[in-house]
């Protein structure tokens, strides 16, 4: 059976794994408040109100195909282009070509930070590799003018985080729901998560600051993916209500779905 990403594949081990997922899932939530085009998912009312929801959404998808094979994995696109296509007729304008690039460049990005901060620094073909996943996802929805290397999506990336990125009302009133539903701790973890992983601008534009109590423990956690402390961070940065989407961050999805009686 041919896979949409093949079986030995570093994209799989990076989207099949709780902790790296959760990081991506931060990094994420705080580029999310920055984009110019945030706007797009206020129309909706999904993201203010239930953002983890909104954004775990796009992490599941994001899995979905990374797992799927080819057929399921295409359809699994298609929804999406077909999901904002609606969104789009409904509000009567076209989502800007720019912001879908840069939902699929955050993907990206942060599988690479995600990995190397709590895994290994990765080499240039596996980041390569990366990079062409997603952009294959992009290619199906139909996103024009996507860098053809790595090497060129590092400076359009670049370009990405200098113009379409803002503090705005939005930004403010995402994160008031993020703290919203997350309560104050859990509110306080992301926090901390964001400093880690995202890059300096965003870093810069949130005021997020450098210093995180996370960092000295990542080393220690590199070391002890295994025993009761990983499972306690897996669970503490979302609510009891996601404890179980949370454990099955750590097992393949589609085989999840044939093991539950799901077909794609």
């Amino acid at each position: 059976m041919e896979y949409f990403v093949p079986k030995h594949s570093v994209v799989r081990t990076i989207w099949g794994k709780a902790d790296t997922v959760l990081f991506i899932f931060a990094g994420a939530a705080a580029e999310f408040a920055l984009n110019k085009a945030v706007d797009w998912l206020y129309f909706t009312g999904r993201l203010p109100a239930d953002p983890m929801a909104r954004l775990f959404s796009t992490v599941e998808y994001a899995r979905q195909i990374v797992f799927a094979p080819q057929p399921a994995a295409e359809r699994a696109i298609d929804t999406i282009a077909a999901i904002h296509a609606a969104v789009e007729a409904k509000r009567g304008a076209a989502i800007p070509d720019w912001a879908y690039r840069d939902v699929l460049f955050l993907l990206i990005d942060y599988s690479i930070r995600s990995f190397e901060l709590l895994e290994r620094p990765m080499s240039g073909p596996e980041k390569e590799e990366v990079f062409t996943v997603f952009s294959r996802v992009g290619q199906r929805m139909g996103i024009p003018d996507l860098p053809p290397t790595y090497a060129q999506w590092l400076v359009v990336r670049q370009q990405h985080l200098a113009s379409d990125l803002e503090h705005s009302r939005f930004t403010q009133d995402l994160y008031r729901q993020y703290r919203k539903h997350l309560g104050p701790v859990r509110y306080w973890l992301l926090l901390h998560a964001q400093r880690l992983v995202v890059p300096a601008t965003v870093r810069d534009l949130l005021r997020l600051g450098n210093r995180s109590w996370l960092r000295p423990v990542v080393p220690v956690y590199r070391r002890t993916q295994h025993l009761s402390l990983s499972q306690w961070v897996k669970t503490a940065l979302l609510p009891p209500a996601y404890k179980a989407k949370i454990q099955a961050l750590d097992r393949d999805p589609v085989e999840f779905a044939r093991s539950a009686g799901v077909h794609s």
